[in-house]
């Protein structure tokens, strides 16, 4: 090759590879500029959302521990009424998972595929958006716990169990105050007489201790120093200015009404695996959710809201057991019923009566069953019902929702 021919080869080499570079350089610019749209985004809804406060806040808490998920709740809180709401989300809740291509238990979503795409799980199974999450693990949960001055939690019966590896789980009985380390036994012990209710209760009292303890502790949580230690505990999706933020006002949320709420459904072995599949094809928890954030909100202008309304429920039809299949319903979504009976007569129409004179708490009542059939009972303010509301349901009620005629 000719001496010319081969520094215009050259050349032509170089003006490629100088495009090249460019065009590298070009893209990674562009990708820079999305990243920083996608955080600027990010960072707009984190403030939008702890600035509106005239809506829930809805977050995401994981307990991880051992290699699984150890508890997982949707906490619900209003800034309005510093009132909040608990939505256990139960490991075993069954369903065909898009993330999984496969039926299989909720919780290995967060095993397999990450925090991310769990979190989007639990929005399509609630129905809600969750903007925010926070991940605790295990060992670091202690030294929360020992930040925080200890949790308190009640303990029905004294814990002196010796395991197969030697090792002794030892809790005292009583309402007792529970350091890191005991915590932690706490919230892996597995007693040989244990049901599965009795362990998501052990944890889910846990997460009310927390809450108590945040409230207790909020000092630390409103002061950005002490802010700053306790936050290297858990992980989360925001930054540490939005977490502050974010940390600072549910630590003010009313921890003595903050009562867990769990999914209820029905249970049927999948590939070997006991799975619950919420009822109604998971509509019953959409609504749930709904009415949970719907009470937080009207409690807002009525202190009393906060509370458990206690229900009586009868049959107006003859299909039987209509009301004792209702009482889980309404159990489910946070109501006491204290009694189901058969009613005096046939009902054509479902009917609420209002015996507190309380409307918006009886139409929050109705909306759930899509009742508007309330009437209000006489109040003799010299007497105390026993029952906030009676349900009497009647042949338009169809088991969940009454329907028009």
């Amino acid at each position: 090759m000719k001496r010319s021919e081969f520094n215009k080869d050259m050349n032509n080499r170089s003006r490629r590879q100088e495009g090249f570079v460019f065009l590298v350089l070009i893209l990674l610019i562009l990708v820079g500029v999305a990243v920083w749209l996608l955080a600027s985004l990010r960072k707009d809804v984190v403030e939008e959302s702890l600035e509106n406060n005239d809506s829930v806040i809805n977050t995401l808490f994981v307990m991880e521990g051992r290699g699984e998920v150890l508890f997982t709740d949707v906490f619900i809180y209003y800034p309005v009424s510093k009132r909040g709401a608990l939505i256990n989300i139960l490991g075993n809740t069954g369903g065909i998972y898009r993330s999984l291509d496969r039926v299989d238990r909720i919780d290995v979503i967060y095993v397999e595929k990450g925090i991310e795409v769990y979190k989007t799980e639990i929005e399509n199974l609630i129905g809600q958006p969750i903007p925010f999450y926070v991940v605790f693990k295990l060992d670091y949960f202690g030294i929360l716990t020992d930040l925080l001055g200890g949790m308190s939690v009640f303990i029905s019966e004294v814990v002196d169990i010796k395991n197969e590896d030697g090792s002794r789980w030892l809790l005292p009985s009583g309402i007792v105050s529970l350091d890191g380390d005991k915590i932690n036994t706490y919230l892996t012990l597995s007693k040989p007489d244990d049901s599965e209710d009795d362990v998501v209760e052990r944890r889910q009292n846990v997460m009310v201790a927390f809450f108590n303890a945040l409230g207790r502790s909020k000092r630390i949580f409103q002061n950005r120093s002490s802010f700053d230690v306790v936050k290297r505990t858990f992980e989360s999706n925001l930054e540490d200015d939005a977490l502050f933020r974010l940390f600072s006002e549910i630590s003010q949320v009313d921890s003595e009404r903050l009562i867990p709420q769990a999914i209820t459904g029905s249970r049927r072995v999948v590939d070997g695996k006991m799975l619950l599949f919420p009822f109604y094809d998971g509509d019953l928890i959409k609504d749930v959710v709904k009415q949970a954030a719907n009470s937080l909100v009207t409690s807002a202008e009525d202190s009393s809201i906060g509370r458990v309304y206690v229900l009586e429920i009868q049959n107006g039809t003859n299909v039987t057991g209509l009301a004792r299949n209702t009482s889980v319903l309404m159990q489910s979504a946070g109501y006491d019923v204290l009694s189901t009976t058969n009613a005096s007569q046939d009902y054509e129409k479902t009917v609420i009566v209002n015996h507190i004179g309380n409307n918006d708490v009886a139409r929050n009542l109705g909306d759930f069953i899509h009742c508007t059939n309330i009437i209000e009972a006489e109040i003799n303010p010299e007497s105390e019902a026993n029952v906030d509301f009676t349900l009497i349901l009647g042949r338009d009620f169809d088991g969940r929702y009454v329907r028009a005629r």
